[in-house]
């Protein structure tokens, strides 16, 4: 099948831009990122399933887009997932799974759209990077968790070759304000060869 979005998810400029594609390829998305071997979700559901020791801990999958990201958590284990998204659109998608205890729609405006302390564990699956979400998500996202809570989030290779997404996660490790507990590179969209690097964050 042709790559009708997926070529172009890599070059959006503004939030706008970005919401309008995400409405156009909802239908679509999982089935394009199947075809091109998206890899990441199950990636970063394994490694937080080695982490933690409570599959009843709720998860917060912010940017749960169609909800492939859910599944995967599901998939190995864990019980209690509430999803959190800017898209319709893909909301809709996610509903469909069945996976998610609750789903909320975000404003993309909002700066803190998660109350401090809600959540033990987040996850940001194939959320934070170049066409997606901004740099400053890591810190929307760790400001959210209490000291001890736990993000798991990947950046693929489009990220990690933009400066300013190093830098911020670095800003957090550098300083002891986060514990750097995981960190692999591998499959991101093999078809598309592009890869991952899959992090887990302990805040201090």
């Amino acid at each position: 099948m042709g790559d009708t979005f997926l070529d172009k998810a890599y070059n959006l400029e503004t939030p706008e831009d970005t919401q309008a594609l995400y409405d156009d390829w909802a239908a679509s998305y999982d089935a394009e990122v199947a075809d091109n071997g998206y890899a990441t979700p199950g990636r970063v559901a394994k490694a937080l399933d080695k982490y933690l020791n409570d599959p009843a801990a709720p998860i917060l999958d912010f940017g749960c887009g169609t909800g492939l990201s859910g599944l995967a958590l599901g998939l190995v284990g864990f019980k209690t997932i509430d999803g959190m998204d800017p898209n319709a659109e893909m909301l809709e998608q996610a509903r469909g799974k069945d996976v998610y205890r609750n789903l909320t729609q975000m404003d993309i405006d909002d700066e803190t759209p998660i109350t401090q302390g809600s959540y033990p564990v987040i996850t940001a699956i194939g959320v934070i990077g170049t066409g997606a979400a901004p740099a400053t998500t890591l810190d929307l996202l760790m400001n959210a968790l209490n000291p001890g809570g736990v993000l798991a989030f990947s950046l693929n290779d489009h990220a990690v070759a933009d400066p300013q997404y190093p830098a911020r996660l670095n800003q957090w490790l550098d300083c002891g304000a986060a514990r750097l507990k995981h960190r692999k590179y591998g499959p991101h969209l093999p078809k598309q060869n592009i890869k991952s690097y899959v992090y887990i964050l302990e805040k201090a």
